[in-house]
């Protein structure tokens, strides 16, 4: 069920500016809700791995609380240095750029990770946020990538 939601909402929603792989599954009460753990590299800058963190309802949770087709916005975000950093042609502007999506429900709210280049500081910075349709959203996390002295 988790798979065709999540199919059908990635089909209408904006498509992954990142693929990501499945690396962790950890249950966390008996109806059976985890929180998924996936991977991307940042498609534009070589030697960063993102990892993301979000919640994912059960078929019992989403029946019993007769919310079909959506998962709660919450997500952690960490990236980290796993080769050496080649900055590609990326957005330096002060709003980022979008490097991951993923639809959390049917059609209005996705799970984005938006990278912003700190030039002053010499880092890259990756936001996971969740964005939606009809209303904003203050859950997020935040992960930054120190890149080294020029």
């Amino acid at each position: 069920m988790r798979k065709t939601i999540a199919l059908i909402a990635t089909l209408l929603a904006a498509p992954a500016m990142a693929p990501a792989e499945e690396v962790g599954q950890v249950g966390v009460d008996w109806v059976g809700n985890d929180i998924v753990i996936e991977a991307f590299q940042d498609p534009k800058v070589a030697g960063v791995t993102c990892h993301l963190a979000y919640f994912d309802r059960s078929l019992i949770d989403r029946v019993s609380n007769g919310n079909w087709f959506e998962d709660p916005s919450y997500s952690a975000v960490d990236c980290t240095q796993t080769g050496a950093i080649t900055l590609g042609d990326i957005d330096r502007g002060k709003d980022g750029e979008e490097v991951f999506s993923e639809g959390r429900s049917l059609i209005l709210k996705s799970l984005k990770v938006t990278r912003i280049y700190d030039e002053k500081n010499n880092a890259l910075i990756y936001l996971g946020h969740a964005s939606e349709l009809t209303q904003g959203s203050g859950k997020m996390s935040l992960s930054v990538v120190p890149l080294s002295a020029p």
